[in-house]
C-alpha cells in the first residue's frame, strides 16, 4: 500500500497517475478524495487530527505528504507543524517510509541564482521560516527516530490541469487568454525557473520507490537556463496567438493591493523571488535517474492544448 496525503492537489494527482507503475494498491487521502485511477482506495481525513491520520495511513508501506494549505501565514504557522508531527508519528507507528514534497522558501535569498541541494538554509520570510521548521522536523525524524525519509523539493510549478495554485497560470496564462495584460511580480528582466508538474509527479514516484533515495534532499527535475519574466510572457502569448501585453507589480504596488486583496498581502514578503535570478538546479536527480526534464516550450504547448 502506498498512500498520498493531500491527494487532491495537482502534485498528488500527477503522483497517483505514476504510482500505478510501482503498486496496485494506492490510497488517496484528503478532505474530499476523488479517484484518479479506477482501483484507488479513498479515505477522508483531516490531517490536523492525530487519530484520523493514524487511521488513514494504517497498512502503508510508503506515505507521500503532498498537501497544500491555504496561502496564509497564520494558517501555515498553526497547521503545518501539527500536520507534519501527526504524519511523522503515524510513520513511526506503522513503520512506513515518508516522502515529503517541499518548496524552496527556506533558502537564503542571496543564493537563488543557482539553487541546489546544498544551498544554505536562511529563510528571509515568515513562510520560509515555517517551511524550514517542518523540513527540519522531517530530517530529524530520520536521524533521531530511525525513519526512512526523503525530501523532494520543487521550484514554483506550472503544468496542465492546475487550478488556483500556480502563479504562472493565474497571472500569465489566464490573463492573456481573456485579453487582459499578464501580471508579473518584481521585474521581468530576471530568470525564473518553473517545475513542470507531470515531471514532478514522475520524479516523486521514482524517489519513493528507490531505496537508495532515502535519507536525502532531492531537487525535482526542472529545465535549466530558464526564461526571464519577459520571455515567459512572450512565449506564452505567442503560443496563445495573442499580443504579449503585461504590467509589472512592484513591491509597493503589491503592498497597496494587499490592503484590499488578502492574497496580495501574503505575496509582499515573497517579492524577493522575483527581483533577482531564480534558477533551480536538478542535476543530482537528472544524473541519478537519467531523466531529461520537459523543455519549457513543450510544457507551454501542452498546457494550452489541454486547458485552453
Amino acid at each position: 500500500m502506498q498512500t498520498i496525503l493531500g491527494s487532491g492537489g495537482i502534485i498528488g494527482i500527477e503522483l497517483a497517475k505514476e504510482l500505478t507503475k510501482y503498486t496496485k494498491s494506492i490510497r488517496l487521502v484528503s478532505r474530499n478524495p476523488q479517484k484518479i485511477n479506477p482501483d484507488d482506495e479513498l479515505f477522508t481525513a483531516d490531517l490536523t487530527k492525530t487519530e484520523e491520520v493514524l487511521k488513514a495511513t494504517e497498512g502503508s508501506e510508503t506515505i507521500y505528504l503532498t498537501v497544500g494549505l491555504k496561502y496564509s501565514i497564520k494558517v501555515w504557522q498553526n497547521k503545518w507543524p501539527v500536520i507534519v508531527k501527526n504524519v511523522i508519528d503515524a510513520c513511526v507507528k506503522h513503520k512506513s517510509k515518508l516522502v515529503f514534497f517541499d518548496n524552496i522558501y527556506m533558502y537564503d535569498k542571496d543564493y537563488l541564482n543557482l539553487m541546489n541541494e546544498e544551498t544554505p538554509v536562511n529563510p528571509p520570510s515568515k513562510k520560509g521560516k515555517v517551511r524550514a521548521k517542518i523540513a527540519q522536523m522531517v530530517l530529524n525524524a530520520g536521524k533521531e527516530q530511525g525513519l526512512q525519509v526523503l525530501i523532494a523539493r520543487a521550484a514554483d510549478f506550472y503544468g496542465p490541469g492546475i487550478k488556483g495554485n500556480s502563479v504562472l497560470t493565474e497571472t500569465v496564462f489566464n490573463n492573456l487568454k481573456i485579453g487582459k495584460k499578464a501580471n508579473w511580480l518584481g521585474s521581468i528582466k530576471y530568470k525564473h525557473s518553473f517545475t513542470y508538474t507531470p515531471d514532478a509527479g514522475k520524479a516523486v514516484a521514482m524517489l519513493g520507490n528507490d531505496p537508495d533515495a532515502y535519507g536525502q534532499v532531492w531537487h525535482l527535475p526542472t529545465t535549466s537556463d530558464p526564461f526571464t519574466g519577459k520571455e515567459w510572457i512572450e512565449s506564452i502569448a505567442k503560443e496563445l496567438g495573442v499580443k504579449p501585453k503585461y504590467q509589472v507589480a512592484s513591491k509597493f504596488m503589491v503592498r497597496l493591493l494587499g490592503l484590499f486583496v488578502p492574497v496580495m498581502r501574503e505575496l509582499v514578503e515573497m517579492i524577493y523571488q522575483y527581483d533577482r535570478d531564480y534558477v533551480f538546479d536538478s542535476t543530482k536527480f537528472e544524473t541519478k535517474f537519467n531523466f531529461k526534464p520537459t523543455p519549457y516550450l513543450e510544457g507551454i504547448k501542452t498546457i494550452i492544448k489541454e486547458d485552453y
